[in-house]
């Protein structure tokens, strides 16, 4: 009776699972065709406007960021069309926007820099100024050759590679990061994902009498020190100093803001970047936490009762900034907890509940750098067929 049972329960979900299967390889066939337009696309614009780059470098990085932002909109659109959502809470980051910032990340899945691709293409011109940290693997992948061009940063995980990465870091951020007018860097500091990391970080806790953390691991501190020494521009007797500061004009202040991001999915289940792209699990919404901390009080005519950590006064001392870090990601912990056994983020203080905030996607600017990137394809492969034809 019971295999019966379970034979009429496959067959009934057998039509369900097939067009789970056809509609995962149309996303897939559509994914292939739209990497093969729109990133040799990229790189024609990119090789054409290189004489406007000779000429007018802030021009050019301009143009390339605002193409470096379609492709990235293109990236969350295959998650948004399998309703694969982001609700917001906590601060609105979009209101700083075009001030300098990091942001520190929880790792749990290759989707988390997916969900970051789509919450923050409605946050301005964010993403076409951002700076990505990510492991190595990514350069190998069909988007790496686009991160290169952009500037993003690529560190190779591992004892015997971390002081020469770091130093790699610290030279690829005096000579890109203003050089591009970069305004935003994305750190994910635990430096791997957390199924990967949980058992290590929890040993290391024990020995080292640190807490013990579940839904966050504790993070490295060597990329964080570096990018606070590098573009903090820190006062000694009125002169900016340290890193890349001597570099700052009269408009910039240096960094201004560390963005704690915490990323929590409905029953701790990550979507990762195969699931982004077939669309085979169940729509969900992934939540995401901001808390701001602030190099200055931002004076308000409605001040939001905050923890404020001014980035100016954040330790550099390895020992004093890995207490530092430490604490957040204890708090990152403590959100996730209360996430995971409430549905929702804590309220910030002061208030009863706490407001998310329902992130959205055009449909009608999805489906307009859609068409760009396939007309472009269209184009290049129409004048390099004539002049294929005019040598050959």
């Amino acid at each position: 009776m019971n295999s019966n049972l379970r034979m009429a329960v496959t067959l009934e979900e057998a039509p369900w699972l097939g067009w789970i299967l056809v509609k995962a390889l149309m996303r897939f066939a559509f994914m292939v065709a739209n990497n093969l337009v729109a990133i040799p696309s990229y790189i024609c614009y990119v090789i054409v406007l290189q004489p406007l780059r000779m000429l007018n470098s802030k021009r050019f990085w301009y143009i390339e960021g605002i193409m470096y932002k379609w492709l990235l909109g293109m990236v969350a659109s295959w998650g948004w069309y399998a309703g694969y959502t982001v609700m917001e809470w906590g601060e609105d980051i979009k209101a700083i926007s075009k001030d300098e910032a990091v942001m520190l990340v929880n790792h749990q899945a290759t989707g988390d820099v997916c969900t970051l691709m789509m919450c923050l293409q409605d946050k301005g011109l964010v993403v076409a100024q951002m700076m990505w940290l990510m492991d190595h693997i990514f350069k190998y992948t069909n988007f790496g050759i686009v991160s290169l061009i952009h500037g993003d940063f690529f560190i190779r995980q591992g004892k015997s590679h971390r002081d020469q990465q770091l130093l790699l870091l610290k030279k690829h951020l005096e000579n890109n990061y203003r050089s591009r007018d970069r305004k935003w860097i994305v750190l994910f500091p635990e430096g791997g994902f957390l199924r990967k990391r949980r058992e290590t970080s929890q040993a290391f806790a024990k020995k080292n009498n640190l807490p013990f953390l579940t839904h966050v691991t504790l993070p490295r501190i060597g990329a964080t020190k570096i990018i606070l020494s590098a573009l903090v521009a820190r006062q000694e007797n009125g002169s900016p100093v340290g890193g890349d500061a001597k570099e700052l004009d009269s408009k910039s202040e240096g960094l201004q803001w560390i963005i704690d991001t915490t990323i929590a999915y409905p029953k701790a289940e990550p979507i990762d970047i195969q699931t982004w792209i077939l669309g085979y699990r169940k729509p969900a919404v992934t939540h995401v936490h901001y808390r701001l901390m602030v190099r200055k009080v931002i004076l308000e005519a409605h001040p939001i009762e905050r923890k404020i950590f001014p980035v100016k006064d954040v330790p550099l001392e390895t020992d004093d900034l890995a207490d530092w870090l430490y604490q957040r990601f204890i708090e990152k912990e403590d959100l996730l907890s209360h996430f995971y056994e409430t549905g929702a983020f804590p309220p910030p203080n002061g208030r009863k509940e706490a407001v998310s905030r329902d992130m959205t996607l055009s449909n009608m600017w999805i489906f307009l750098i859609q068409s760009f990137a396939f007309l472009s394809g269209y184009m290049w492969y129409n004048i390099f067929r004539y002049f294929y034809h005019c040598l050959f």
